[in-house]
């Protein structure tokens, strides 16, 4: 196989998964982001954290980051003799805002950016597909590959598949708790059944938020430009959810009272993704106001939407050299995840 020489440095969003009714299926790209930089080495594994969580992130093979990586390799054919990896993190850990869906797909991105024809062997939708194996769900990692909105599904005996929205113009307050909450928490407190009047109402309110933040709204004459801006008030019927958030209320209590008292006031807001952060959407000029009331024990955070999703960067060091080969390591595992 022949890897690059010089580093790879990839830079992934944050992501708001759900989105209130869009259980699973929506979400939505930040402006907040964890980078990667990795390059071969001739033997041996490092792997350097800074940032958010790096007193508990693992530095070998267990690593989230080389897990993604290591398995996006073997599917493009072979491990270099060695890696070395450092991580900037700057997405909040077991918070909601998709750190995992972060790392993974910052891991797929960057081997295919190690690899001299990665880009034909996994493109965005397999990248999606991959990533979406190893997280379990396709909703966060779809937003994190191609930024914007997004809407992901798998179908029955299929990979994950996705479609990106360009977003209408909104601003975005994210509340960050300072205790996580672990998704498989969250998850637990979900019913096996829901009534059907309660999923009746998710189907309409999904469908009605993807027209408010798309800006399908509303049925303009002679052919004139959809709203540059997102409605307020169609957005806050729009974020209503009866399947996920009421259950597991009890689990985030600070949250869930945060989020009501938001939309008492008019505010669209959910949770964002398993919780506990919320995530509240606001007019232009208005979000700094709403940063500002955080309540005790959150911390906010005005952040853009994310248009561009996974990008590759510039080297830090800001060398750049041709491809090299390289031979297959014994570290390499010949098996593949599909």
């Amino acid at each position: 196989m022949r890897f690059r020489a010089d580093p790879v440095r990839v830079r992934v969003p944050a992501t708001s998964a759900n989105l209130g009714p869009g259980f699973d299926a929506l979400g939505l790209a930040l402006g907040m982001y964890d980078e990667l930089q990795v390059r071969p080495t001739p033997s041996g594994l490092t792997v350097e954290v800074v940032g958010e969580g790096a007193a508990l992130v693992p530095r070998d093979g267990t690593n989230l980051v080389v897990r993604a990586l290591r398995t996006a390799l073997d599917e493009l054919g072979g491990q270099p003799p060695g890696l070395a990896l450092t991580c900037t993190n700057r997405i909040p850990h077991g918070r909601g805002m998709g750190s995992s869906a972060a790392a993974i797909v910052a891991g797929i991105v960057a081997a295919r950016a190690l690899v001299s024809d990665g880009g034909t062997g996994l493109d965005d939708a397999a990248v999606i597909a991959l990533g979406s194996a190893l997280e379990g769900h396709p909703d966060n990692v779809a937003a994190c590959v191609l930024g914007g909105l997004t809407i992901a599904w798998t179908p029955a005996g299929s990979r994950a598949r996705a479609i990106r929205l360009e977003p209408v113009s909104v601003a975005l307050v994210v509340f960050v708790p300072d205790s996580p909450l672990a998704t498989e928490t969250a998850r637990a407190a979900l019913p096996d059944l829901v009534h059907h009047a309660d999923a009746a109402v998710n189907a309409g309110r999904a469908a009605l938020l993807v027209a408010a933040l798309a800006g399908g709204h509303p049925a303009l004459a002679g052919g004139r430009a959809a709203p540059a801006e997102v409605d307020i008030d169609l957005l806050l019927a729009a974020t209503e959810d009866r399947l996920h958030q009421p259950y597991r209320a009890s689990a985030m209590p600070a949250s869930a009272a945060l989020v009501a008292d938001l939309r008492a006031r008019g505010v669209p807001a959910v949770v964002s993704g398993a919780g506990p952060s919320v995530l509240a959407f606001a007019p232009w000029g208005t979000a700094h106001r709403l940063a500002e009331a955080a309540p005790t024990g959150f911390r906010a955070y005005e952040v853009p939407l994310d248009l561009d999703g996974a990008r590759i960067l510039p080297p830090t060091d800001g060398n750049s050299s041709p491809w090299e080969d390289v031979e297959q390591g014994e570290g390499a595992r010949p098996e593949r995840f599909c």
